[in-house]
């Protein structure tokens, strides 16, 4: 009985993940670049493209540099997650 729980608990463990996977695939690339830079924008990073600052402007930036922007590394971990999927999709 201890194996089938284990092999129960693993497959809905796989199931999960392949659904949490889905779930990120599934944003559009739009919403991904939207996310990845409300991370900048509330960090305090300058915009350069006229598209972000048009969505979120640049009323008190203070950094020019991206890798001068302090995250944390779990909000780092995304925004690398979050370029990895835009890559992956062929965003632009």
């Amino acid at each position: 009985m201890r194996v089938m729980s284990t092999a129960v608990t693993l497959a809905l463990a796989g199931a999960t993940l392949a659904a949490a996977g889905s779930l990120a695939y599934a944003q559009s690339c739009a919403q991904l670049w939207y996310e990845r830079n409300s991370y900048y924008k509330q960090a305090g990073y300058c915009f350069k493209t006229a598209r972000a600052i048009s969505v979120f402007g640049n009323a008190g930036c203070v950094f020019d540099r991206e890798g001068d922007v302090p995250f944390s590394a779990g909000v780092r971990a995304r925004i690398n997650q979050i370029t990895r999927l835009e890559r992956s999709l062929g965003c632009s």
